[in-house]
């Protein structure tokens, strides 16, 4: 029974190589492209080197194993001998045999949904990496042909197309770029594949929301090559920027935010960025830090003086995007207790202070200088650098309802903590100047109106000393 198995698999063999030839000499003769099978002039080429490529394939069907398949496609005739599918059949995207077979510019032939999926974010060939010159998708009926008769000759079912939602494109492309990332074959070759992954993971929601979740080891895989940060990464400030934002871009996704702040290599790494790099890479590492602040166990993984000292210079010697990033993440660390001691420690209300006596009255900074005002330490900065002045401008005319709201609150914590008569002073000049106070009682908001009547109250009290 086997040798008659395998006589009937060498007589199917030897069928599909005698229709195979009359085939290429079909197309062959007609300039290599076969019109009345549906090919185009520019989709001839392709056809060609499909023609060259498929010599092998006329003797795959003889390669019948029953004990050790490579493949997880059955015979449709028995359940157990498994048979070898030529390579030139399977989807380089997918890694399954194609259903509808079609060619690049590149020459290359793809399943056609995984490669129309690819072209919607990509101009590049995806085994080339070639830039395509069109995005016209020729139908390979050589290779259509091959594996229908392919199929027929090995007693097996062509799969049909099921219209389903393509994700295996995105994580077979995500892993294949974090491979050339991660094992370059060259600076250029990685810092390309870098880029690409930082346009994929911009773009396109579910390559974010799969990322961490279905490629392994992928934080790792994308950190690594920028970790050490030795003179070869300094060298290339582009790769570190494209790796970067792909960082922040996957911190998006509420499930990736807790994974990310837990592998050993993010913190650190974003903590250095914040000193080095592009303007670009320290403002996305101080975003990233952001996007991932919004955890409450990450703010005490993020909490460390190392951290806060980094995003305290960003804050000082960083453009307006950095700065405000910073100084939004450092509001985030400070709700909790312990990393507002630690920002006090690394300098936090002098930076601020001076950031704003500059011009820079963002609602932000007067956000973190109100938390914190509750300690001492930070009071006497302010008493010292005369800010209480600085308060009251803002006061009188404030942007915005919020930033009014952290200046009486900071001007109420400051009085609340000293009580000496020299601040009971200047503050009682002020109202009796311009009603500061008593304006803000019936104009702000309900913590402000609070903290101003409060202050009210005070001067009722004690306005005589």
């Amino acid at each position: 029974m086997a040798d008659s198995t395998a006589d009937s698999t060498a007589a199917n063999a030897d069928a599909l190589k005698r229709e195979y030839e009359k085939l290429q000499a079909e197309i062959v003769s007609n300039g290599g492209g076969s019109k009345d099978r549906g090919e185009t002039d520019d989709g001839s080429s392709g056809v060609l080197k499909a023609i060259d490529e498929a010599n092998r394939i006329t003797n795959c069907p003889r390669n019948v194993e029953s004990k050790k398949p490579e493949t997880d496609i059955p015979s449709s005739s028995s359940p157990s001998p498994m048979v070898n599918v030529p390579k030139e059949f399977k989807c380089p995207l997918s890694k399954k045999i194609m259903i509808e077979p079609v060619i690049v510019a590149s020459g290359q032939t793809y399943e056609k949904r995984y490669i129309t999926e690819w072209l919607k974010h990509e101009r590049t060939c995806p085994k080339t990496k070639e830039v395509l010159s069109h995005s016209l998708l020729i139908p390979n009926h050589l290779v259509d042909d091959l594996i229908t008769k392919w199929c027929l000759a090995n007693k097996f079912e062509r799969p049909k197309s099921s219209g389903a939602m393509v994700t295996e494109l995105f994580t077979d492309g995500v892993d294949s770029l974090l491979q050339r990332i991660s094992s370059p074959s060259s600076v250029e070759d990685q810092t390309q594949a870098a880029g690409e992954l930082r346009s994929q993971t911009k773009k396109f929601a579910s390559v974010r929301a799969f990322f961490v979740a279905e490629v392994p080891d992928s934080i790792t895989r994308l950190l690594t090559p920028i970790s050490a940060m030795d003179d070869a990464v300094h060298s290339n400030p582009e790769l570190q920027e494209y790796l970067v934002t792909t960082l922040f871009n996957i911190s998006i996704v509420e499930k990736n935010k807790k994974v990310i702040a837990e592998n050993p290599l993010v913190i650190p790494l974003l903590t250095k960025t914040l000193k080095q790099g592009t303007a670009e890479t320290r403002r996305n590492s101080a975003a990233t830090l952001m996007s991932l602040s919004v955890i409450d166990s990450n703010k005490i993984i993020m909490g460390n003086a190392e951290v806060l000292k980094a995003l305290i210079d960003l804050i000082e010697e960083g453009d307006v995007v950095a700065t405000f990033e910073a100084a939004s993440v450092v509001f985030k660390l400070c709700t909790v207790l312990e990393n507002r001691e630690k920002a006090i420690s690394a300098g936090v209300t002098q930076v601020l202070i001076n950031k704003i006596k500059g011009g820079s009255n963002w609602a932000v900074l007067l956000a973190v200088l109100a938390l914190v005002s509750t300690h001492n330490r930070a009071i006497q900065v302010m008493d010292d650098l005369g800010f209480i002045h600085d308060l009251f401008s803002i006061l009188r005319k404030p942007s915005c309802s919020v930033t009014g709201e952290n200046a009486v609150v900071i001007v109420f914590n400051m009085w609340d903590k000293n009580r000496h008569s020299s601040g009971l002073k200047v503050i009682r000049e002020e109202e009796y100047q311009y009603g500061t106070f008593t304006k803000l009682a019936k104009q702000g908001t309900d913590r402000a109106v609070r903290k101003a009547e409060a202050i009210l109250q005070w001067l009722k009290r004690y306005g005589t000393r």
